[in-house]
């Protein structure tokens, strides 16, 4: 009965983690380029009390399946799902949707490095392209105080009109970073994540070349998160949360159907 108890309990606490999960998900629904995620679970060790395979005779019959009581869930991982976002025209010049895999390098104060995909890119007091917070985006792009307009193509060029002038000027060319493994960036909010030994090292490389993604002006990813898909989980984890509470009353009350045994 006590086990019984133990086992609801982590099942309990398994689905509190998976409706974190879950409104972290729905909390985010317009982050631009937010990515969900999902939790995954893992059945917990098992007590053989009859082990599968073991001898059941002195004439070598063998037991075809044996007696395991398990001992609950618990959770093996929440990962990033790092499929597209849809994009959304915002016909803002700074802003840069990203067509395919790929991050934005952002230059952190502290020297360290950042990715990220939410583009929603602005200009500096001295005309530097920068991220919401001030942070210069690699390689560094400084658009003249004189530009009257600016285009990005698809392979990150930045080319400015200079008034009087007839042809574009290049100022810049943005790159993208890819990994191994973007579910194993860490997170650490505001849009931005690190590298780390489980996303693999970075790859620098130019939009449109090798498998990059491709750049996009104008627009923005949008969250890749459906309401109606999280809410479906949201009431199945529920629901599992409260079948899990109902095995917890049952134990209490077969318990107390023994304690009352005279």
């Amino acid at each position: 009965m006590t086990k019984s108890l133990s086992i609801a309990a982590t099942g309990m606490m398994a689905q509190q983690l998976n409706v974190e999960v879950i409104s972290n998900n729905i909390a985010n629904l317009n982050t631009t380029a937010f990515k969900r995620q999902r939790a995954e679970f893992q059945d917990l060790l098992y007590q053989n009390q009859l082990r599968v395979g073991s001898t059941s005779s002195d004439q070598g019959t063998i037991v075809p399946s044996g007696i395991q009581l398990g001992s609950g869930v618990n959770a093996g991982a929440v990962y990033r799902i790092m499929e597209q976002g849809s994009v959304s025209q915002t016909e803002n010049d700074f802003d840069m949707a990203i067509q395919g895999k790929g991050f934005f390098r952002v230059e952190r104060p502290n020297g360290e490095d950042g990715f990220t995909r939410a583009s929603a890119f602005q200009l500096s007091p001295t005309g530097e392209i920068v991220t919401q917070d001030g942070f210069t985006v690699g390689p560094g792009i400084t658009v003249p105080a004189d530009a009257v307009a600016v285009t990005i193509n698809a392979s990150g060029e930045v080319l400015v009109k200079i008034d009087g002038q007839v042809e574009p000027q290049n100022v810049g060319q943005f790159e993208l970073v890819t990994f191994p493994n973007e579910a194993g960036l860490e997170a650490i909010g505001d849009n931005l994540l690190l590298e780390t030994p489980a996303s693999g090292p970075a790859t620098v490389g130019i939009p449109g070349v090798g498998g990059v993604g491709t750049i996009l002006q104008g627009f923005l990813e949008t969250a890749n998160v459906n309401a109606v898909t999280e809410i479906v989980s949201m009431i199945t984890a529920q629901r599992a949360y409260e079948m899990n509470s109902r095995v917890i009353t049952a134990s209490d009350e077969m318990l107390r159907t023994i304690s009352n045994l005279r």
